[in-house]
């Protein structure tokens, strides 16, 4: 009995085509050099795992001061872009849809790992917490300076120009990050947000930054290729939940829908202790918002394709297990057992725990055995 036909279903909408409705999630890798450049050994990376219906890579900072992590890459130079667009052309090349992640993370950073600039936010409040920068050595979030108006206004026109720069290097598409306690998330929330612009207060105030993010990224590269990842609920890095969430996350949902983007995915961290996001929740966003949904948070096949079954999402993101499994799209598939990851190798390790991980044929033929895969 096939206990996965949807999740192996292919899916046409917006001029996508994704093979499959695995998605595989956005995961800091943290591979790149010390300025943010993506490196060749992600091409192969990502090329590996090209029979995801869709990739979406891993979050890539919008500006220099908005890289927040050592090694994470950024998109806001033209020698960036020139590396990213190998990585697209390789994922192409093996027939895949590739969009990109783009970040800023505020008051989640620090000068060293920023080229010296300084760390900014949607107000003056520091998050708890340590960050590491060169040299081993972590150090506590710093307070961030306060963006002025015009400052929010240039961070919006940031993530634009890094939009336009993704589709000129090939991507298939964009989607902003707007979870997990990064910058459009701290102009959400009511303890980082203590503005009294025209970017704070309200409801409608607080979540004007990321609309004009939307507004404007789906203006310069299309609706179609625009996407959002959210949040709600989780209480990352030092937001927890408030008594306004609800209705902030339902108000957005309405206004993407308006604005008529490709999808909305949201990252439950409940695996990672924090509040799941509720069904209830889950089934309200599919009332408001019309088009695509992609669900990421701990899935198993089996728990994918209720989902889907459920009709509460199109698309289901898997985060871990591709790091070990390059051909998860196949073992999922076939029902073939799954690679454990290295934890150890999450954030460090060059090529290793990045590209070594073999696919379940391969290790069949190091092994000797007959080719007996058959759908399951």
């Amino acid at each position: 009995m096939n206990t996965t036909a949807k999740l192996l279903a292919p899916l046409t909408k917006g001029g996508h085509h994704f093979r499959n409705r695995i998605a595989m999630a956005p995961m800091s890798r943290r591979r790149a050099t010390g300025d943010a450049m993506p490196t060749d050994n992600m091409r192969i990376y990502y090329g590996q795992r090209a029979s995801a219906g869709l990739i979406i890579v891993e979050n890539t900072a919008v500006a220099p001061n908005g890289v927040g992590y050592q090694h994470n890459p950024g998109i806001f130079s033209a020698a960036q872009q020139k590396v990213w667009k190998q990585i697209t052309d390789e994922v192409h090349q093996q027939g895949g849809t590739i969009f990109i992640q783009l970040v800023h993370t505020g008051r989640i950073g620090h000068p060293a790992n920023q080229q010296g600039l300084p760390t900014v936010g949607a107000s003056n409040v520091a998050a708890a917490g340590m960050v590491g920068i060169p040299g081993g050595n972590h150090v506590p979030l710093p307070v961030p300076d306060t963006l002025t108006t015009a400052g929010a206004a240039a961070m919006v026109q940031a993530h634009v120009d890094a939009a336009i720069a993704a589709m000129e290097a090939g991507f298939d598409g964009v989607e902003i990050h707007g979870a997990h306690g990064f910058l459009p998330a701290q102009f959400l929330h009511p303890a980082t947000n203590q503005r009294t612009d025209k970017y704070g207060g309200s409801i409608v105030n607080r979540s004007r930054f990321l609309m004009e993010i939307m507004e404007g990224v789906a203006i310069a590269i299309g609706k179609e290729h625009t996407g959002l990842r959210l949040s709600p609920f989780s209480g990352l890095n030092d937001l927890p939940t408030y008594p306004e969430e609800l209705a902030t996350h339902q108000y957005l949902a309405e206004e993407l829908d308006k604005l008529g983007i490709l999808y909305i995915h949201l990252s439950d961290q409940s695996v990672n202790g924090q509040p799941p996001i509720p069904h209830a929740y889950l089934e309200d966003l599919r009332q408001r918002f019309h088009q695509l949904i992609i669900l990421a948070g701990g899935y198993t096949p089996a728990t994918a394709e209720a989902r889907l079954q459920e009709g509460l999402a199109d698309i289901i993101a898997f985060g871990r297990p591709f790091i070990s499994n390059p051909d998860l799209v196949e073992r999922i598939r076939y029902q073939l057992p799954l690679a454990p990851a290295d934890p150890e190798t999450f954030y460090q390790g060059g090529d290793r725990g990045l590209i070594d991980y073999p696919t379940y044929q391969i290790i069949k033929e190091n092994c000797g055995l007959a080719d007996d895969l058959q759908p399951a």
